[in-house]
């Protein structure tokens, strides 16, 4: 081999040589680049160290600092960045629950004399396609709540949204749970519509619907709140593109339910099948320990309607099977985009109240 050659080669080797680092460190940049672009659901979450989460399959995750769950708690991108909350008609559930739940949990305590304010962005994707329509649990998810941490451990709010099968809209309510005097067995929910109907609106028939709410919501389509405790009052605010704002006013310090009489039709008509007809603490919750909870906290479950015809919605679970769950339907799913959480404030006195 002459000199010429032997140079060619070598410089054909260096060549190469270079080509392989520079595809190296390409690769190790994009690896890199890859990390500092991944979007974990704590940086899209207000004060991510004041929050646990409870996922579908039981799990308590104390630190959701840079955590997801593929299967329950995630980010998307579809323009916007999302923080995913999916839970399944069956998994494992917390101590005092029938329900599966990707929900975050408040770890900060306070009281309604002191306040606190929560608000959320999202849009509803999912609810379980299966389950009974005279059970007024069935197709429906609460996507945020105030769970008091003392005494009965109930809770002053719950937002709710429900979708029949087959309708193109669904509705959004709010719940309150009494404070119950005395034996909780006798508890209940008033239902407050704020789109659509309320809880109580239910079917005739396991399989025949009620009328399609007209000024309800789409899945996919965005809604806002605003829960504001502030000395003791729980200011609520609803928004959406296209549909009408709404204001509610409810005092969480003197209950409007001490009395029998007080009780409202809504709630002997809804609740006489399972007996619950009690009353409410005159003091409503307060002094009691609160904090707020947000995300998917699925209603539907396997039981069956004849063991409770309000919260025993008879859906479909697949024997538990996760997969099948989440290819049939037979699962909650909330998208959020934004949240904050902090002190309640002063209400906006100018906004009339429903």
């Amino acid at each position: 081999m002459n000199i010429r050659n032997t140079l060619f080669l070598l410089s054909i080797g260096g060549l190469l040589v270079t080509l392989l680092n520079s595809c190296g460190n390409a690769k190790k940049e994009s690896k890199n680049q890859a990390e500092i672009e991944k979007v974990y659901p704590s940086i899209l979450i207000p004060s991510p160290k004041d929050w646990t989460i409870t996922l579908g399959n039981g799990a308590n995750i104390k630190d959701i600092v840079d955590y997801e769950n593929k299967d329950y708690f995630y980010t998307v991108n579809d323009g916007t960045d999302w923080v995913v909350y999916k839970a399944p008609n069956s998994g494992k559930t917390t101590p005092n629950s029938k329900n599966t739940r990707s929900e975050l949990g408040e770890t900060p305590r306070w009281i309604p004399e002191k306040g606190g304010k929560l608000t959320g962005k999202l849009k509803v994707m999912n609810v379980s396609t299966t389950g009974d329509a005279r059970v007024a649990a069935s197709y429906s998810v609460v996507v945020g709540q105030i769970h008091s941490d003392e005494g009965h451990e109930n809770e002053p709010i719950k937002i709710f949204y429900k979708k029949y099968p087959g309708q193109d809209k669904g509705s959004v309510y709010w719940n309150y749970e009494i404070n119950t005097e005395g034996d909780n067995s006798e508890r209940w929910d008033f239902s407050t519509a704020v789109w659509g109907h309320d809880m109580s609106v239910i079917g005739t028939a396991p399989d025949t619907y009620p009328t399609e709410p007209q000024d309800g919501i789409k899945l996919g389509e965005e809604f806002s709140y605003e829960i504001n405790v502030y000395k003791g009052i729980m200011y609520l605010t609803f928004m959406s593109e296209g549909h009408e704002s709404k204001t509610f006013t409810k005092s969480l310090l003197v209950s409007e339910y001490s009395k029998y009489e007080d009780i409202p039709q809504q709630i002997l008509t809804l609740y006489a099948s399972i007996g619950r007809d009690g009353t409410e603490r005159e003091n409503a919750y307060s002094g009691e320990l609160q904090y707020f909870k947000q995300g998917a906290y699925n209603q539907t479950n396997g039981k069956k309607p004849s063991t409770n015809m309000v919260w025993s919605t008879g859906s479909e679970t697949y024997g538990g099977d996760l997969a099948k769950q989440y290819a049939n339907g037979s699962y909650a799913e909330v998208w959020f985009r934004e949240s904050t959480v902090g002190p309640g404030t002063p209400p906006n006195t100018s906004e009339k109240s429903n």
